[in-house]
């Protein structure tokens, strides 16, 4: 992805490449500090792991700037809080897919799940990524399964399953269900199913390129640069929503 985001960025003339790091120690042509790389920037753009975008969002909060975008998935509740103060100090936009189709099939799948109640319809999300993917279920089927939840007024945490093996007995009424596939290169694959004792209703969305990715988070990265601190998503980038 970072070498996504810097492709698109050198295509993009609204943008200019300020600077590039990774972790410390990391060799590559034109790799420069952390500090250095938050001297010069706008915006920093971070698709890294959920300890490493923490600690970056405390280091851009700690200097007042700059705007941060964050794309890395799988974070424990320390490190959303983590993020969640430093966003009292710098803006920053966290999603954990920013393509306009998936947050698009977010707000399908809501009104779904709010118009097909749980007395009749189960819900069973599906998520297929490439095999070098350390988190499930994806950032993205959460986010799925989390519209699910509001569409029928639940907790999500309360009514997930996210696996079945063995003898489960019968199917609990009103349970999101996830279902994950690893292998081979696989960009990104959704699916959200409604299934009912006579029919099948199925919401997805394939992704063909992280390019699409990289597209999503320069959105996001012009739009923030210029707000206030706190924490956004992507449905404040493309107008869904706002924060007051």
């Amino acid at each position: 992805m970072g070498q996504q985001v810097t492709a698109a960025v050198q295509d993009d003339a609204r943008l200019a490449l300020a600077a590039r790091f990774d972790r410390p120690g990391a060799e590559g042509e034109g790799l420069v500090d952390q500090a250095g790389a938050l001297a010069l920037a706008d915006v920093i753009v971070d698709f890294t792991a959920p300890q490493a975008s923490a600690a970056l969002a405390q280091a851009c909060a700690a200097r007042g700037g700059p705007a941060l975008v964050i794309g890395s998935t799988g974070f424990e509740a320390r490190e959303l809080a983590a993020i969640a103060e430093a966003a009292r100090f710098i803006p920053i936009v966290r999603a954990g897919n920013f393509s306009l189709g998936v947050n698009m099939l977010m707000g399908l799948v809501e009104q779904a799940a709010r118009a097909l109640g749980p007395e009749a319809y189960d819900i069973e999300i599906f998520e297929a990524h490439h095999r070098r993917k350390v988190d499930a279920p994806s950032g993205t089927a959460l986010m799925l399964g989390q519209a699910a939840a509001a569409g029928r007024g639940v907790d999500l945490a309360e009514v997930s399953r996210r696996g079945r093996d063995g003898i489960t007995g019968p199917r609990v009424p009103g349970e999101i269900g996830f279902t994950v596939m690893r292998g081979g290169g696989i960009v990104g694959e959704h699916s959200v199913s409604f299934v009912s004792e006579d029919e099948t209703l199925t919401l997805s969305h394939s992704a063909r390129s992280r390019g699409l990715f990289a597209g999503g988070a320069l959105a996001a990265a012009r739009w923030v640069a210029g707000q206030t601190p706190g924490e956004y998503d992507m449905g404040d980038v493309l107008g869904f929503s706002r924060q007051g």
